[in-house]
């Protein structure tokens, strides 16, 4: 991995903002004593396509979330750093908030086409140079967004869009799909907040000593993470819909 081009910018292009998820959760006010590069990194998305012919596809954003209660410091590094152009692709990160990371490919050029390249995230202790966290993020570019799509999906999604198109190939049945489908989010979407919610309310493991609730009811900080993090991604389909 190497380190990426910065590019500069006339104005601030990184945006630091309180990032989703409801209320403030209680973590530790230290990075906790774990494994080198053990602790979770919650980046949005998970994965880059680029297209040659969509212009508007060939600069991306990368959204790094710290819901921790300290901060974090980040550098963003490439196999390949010639191609991409970066803005900011290292920095810190406050507590409880996130940072939007430009990515620019910088090299359409066919000979390109089909070709994966690794982002990884690495997040360290703010101040130290001992490596926390990191996260890796596949990047790929493709001639169009038609069929060779396909190629960057996995098999999972190939099967989802498989039934898309055979509930489209019936008009009935699809205009009744679409007639039936509700304007607000469902049921389970609000089950699931409801539950990341209360599992977020719930006393910590080893921190809140003092609660009168049962052991088993007190949840570990990474189950905590995994809450919040699904509870923002909830926020954003709600908000959306």
């Amino acid at each position: 991995m190497q380190p990426l081009r910065p590019e500069r910018a006339a104005g601030p292009v990184v945006q630091r903002r309180p990032s989703p998820g409801g209320s403030p959760i209680h973590f530790p006010r230290e990075p906790p004593q774990i494994g080198e590069g053990r602790l979770p990194v919650f980046v949005f998305p998970t994965a880059l396509t680029f297209y040659a012919d969509d212009q508007s596809t060939h600069k991306q954003v990368l959204t790094l979330y710290n819901p921790y209660e300290f901060p974090l410091r980040f550098k963003l590094l490439c196999t390949a750093p010639k191609k991409y152009v970066v803005v900011d692709s290292e920095g810190t990160i406050r507590p409880h908030c996130c940072v939007d990371i430009v990515v620019r490919h910088a090299d359409i050029a066919p000979s390109q086409q089909g070709i994966r390249d690794k982002f990884r995230l690495n997040v360290y202790e703010h101040g130290q140079k001992r490596l926390i966290g990191q996260k890796d993020i596949m990047a790929l570019l493709l001639a169009t967004a038609g069929r060779e799509e396909d190629e960057s999906k996995t098999d999972e999604e190939r099967m989802v869009a498989a039934l898309r198109r055979q509930e489209s190939d019936s008009p009935g049945r699809r205009s009744q799909h679409v007639r039936s489908r509700p304007s607000h989010p469902g049921f389970v979407i609000i089950a699931i907040a409801t539950c990341c919610i209360l599992v977020l309310t719930m006393p910590t493991h080893l921190l809140d000593k003092g609660s009168r609730l049962p052991d088993y009811l007190h949840l570990t900080l990474n189950q905590k993470l995994v809450a919040a993090y699904i509870l923002g991604l909830v926020t954003m389909v709600i908000l959306r819909s």
